[in-house]
């Protein structure tokens, strides 16, 4: 069965073939990091559909919004994502690793994000290409980190999304290459349910670090204000 094209407010996501379908974790990471310092220039590592991308040249005026793909077909599809927004003229994909794409390019940005594949166990789901989006091995945190040290202007902040669990040792990897948390926001589903997801923002230099948490529903499909503040401005029907 075909995935359905997942439409929000100003722009629609056509995700019938990406492995990794729109979800929370990619629309938390959009409209959560933060665009306060006015970013020129944006990268997306690993953009799937183009889904994070879209969102933040929706919230800011960045002329430049780059967007990392290495499966051809994600590739393909987030081009043609990209090419039928209203922000056509700001958004790039290109379809190469995070390690290639360090050699080739001189390019700093002021704003890089990205929702890596975190699952460390053997892939089993008999998708290739959606175990290859979900598994670590085809982007170990070690790489991305030291792609984000050579890709992150002075200034630039990195946003990431992974495990709650593998945030400590995360972070722990980060210090070593100069990069140290400035704000933390920790999801869990519900009021009842374990801290699931951290969305962590780093900047070089050591900072004081802000911590937030934010619970998403308070009973199936009943959303608390916060995570209806935060998501409004994308999802039709909040």
């Amino acid at each position: 069965m075909k995935a359905r094209p997942f439409k929000f407010k100003q722009f629609t996501v056509h995700q019938d073939r990406c492995a990794m379908k729109v979800g929370t974790d990619g629309v938390l990471l959009g409209a959560w990091a933060s665009v306060a310092h006015k970013p020129a220039s944006i990268l997306d590592i690993g953009a799937g559909t183009g889904l994070v991308g879209l969102m933040l040249a929706q919230r800011c005026n960045a002329e430049l919004i780059d967007a990392l793909e290495v499966e051809e077909v994600a590739f393909e599809q987030c081009v043609s994502n990209f090419e039928a927004s209203p922000w056509a003229d700001r958004l790039f994909c290109y379809h190469a690793s995070l390690q290639d794409y360090v050699q080739e390019v001189e390019e700093q940005y002021d704003l890089i994000v990205s929702n890596p594949p975190f699952h460390i166990e053997t892939p089993s789901s008999g998708d290739q290409a959606r175990d290859q989006a979900r598994q670590s091995q085809s982007l170990p945190f070690a790489e991305l980190l030291k792609g984000v040290t050579k890709l992150l202007a002075p200034g630039g902040k990195f946003v990431v999304v992974i495990p709650h669990k593998q945030a400590p040792g995360f972070i722990a990897l980060a210090e070593p290459m100069g990069l140290f948390p400035s704000k933390i926001l920790q999801v869990r589903g519900n009021p009842g349910t374990e801290i699931k997801r951290s969305f962590l923002e780093f900047q070089f230099g050591e900072n004081s670090c802000e911590y937030e948490e934010l619970v998403i529903e308070l009973a199936r499909h009943v959303y608390t204000p916060e995570y209806i503040n935060l998501t409004r401005d994308f999802y039709l029907k909040m």
